[in-house]
């Protein structure tokens, strides 16, 4: 299913607001892709413009800061421990930001 992204059919007060013209192609959105723990795939997107996105689709690999050392390294994701977006992203270990990950390198 399409979203689309334009403005509503209807007025604050509820009234139905008759539309000038159709909907637009640059008005539609697309559904979110969420990134998972597994083998690194990815996603071409064509964009506007013909411009292209890169949207990861699964990952087991992240960049880990040590702020004691001030180095960062690489380390294998093992599980999603926390994720504040939506609670039940954690059983389905889906990464979004400001996800709590479980690594080899300890909690990131």
């Amino acid at each position: 299913m399409t979203l689309w992204q334009g403005r509503s059919e209807r007025s604050k007060t509820g009234r139905k607001i008759r539309e000038a013209r159709g909907r637009r192609k640059f008005e539609i959105g697309r559904e979110a892709l969420l990134t998972t723990i597994g083998p690194i795939r990815t996603k071409k997107i064509r964009t506007t413009g013909g411009h292209q996105k890169t949207i990861l689709l699964s990952t087991n690999i992240a960049n880990v800061l040590d702020p004691k050392a001030g180095k960062t390294t690489k380390a294998e994701i093992k599980t999603v421990l926390e994720n504040k977006a939506n609670p039940h992203y954690v059983r389905r270990n889906i990464i979004t930001k400001g996800a709590i990950i479980e690594t080899t390198a300890g909690k990131a």
